[in-house]
């Protein structure tokens, strides 16, 4: 069984080639807030060769030299993230899954840059920055 998901007008969709996710974390850094629009965005890491495009092709936007996100060109859902930082793995915006409800977070990451007045009232773990 596989995991699918893809954008909300439907333009692109993707599959990963696993039955579960394992690496799910809240990320609270300033790049992906001002890029999702929102507080935070939800990520999971998986295998890079795990990871497949199955239709139409994202656009892409390099946001820093070290990262590439990819995102709906029609209705510009956030799709994933590609950092060479960690070169065998693709992160996969949560909400885009087809179920994201079977893939909770386990950890909010780069809390030192979360707003101010977000508040953490979940039993989450919690990392100033992100350990890879």
């Amino acid at each position: 069984m596989s995991i699918t998901g893809g954008c909300y007008c439907g333009h692109v969709r993707y599959v990963i080639a696993q039955t579960q996710l394992t690496d799910v974390a809240i990320c609270h850094c300033s790049v992906c807030r001002r890029i999702s629009g929102g507080t935070h965005i939800t990520w999971a890491s998986v295998p890079l060769n795990a990871f497949q495009w199955t239709q139409g092709k994202p656009a892409l936007y390099q946001s820093e030299p070290s990262c590439q996100r990819y995102f709906c060109a029609n209705c510009g859902t956030q799709l994933s993230l590609y950092t060479t930082l960690a070169p065998e793995t693709m992160d996969i915006s949560v909400t885009s899954l087809d179920n994201p409800d079977l893939y909770p977070p386990h950890k909010h990451i780069w809390v030192k840059n979360k707003l101010s007045w977000v508040s953490l009232a979940d039993e989450l773990g919690c990392e100033d920055e992100e350990v890879l």
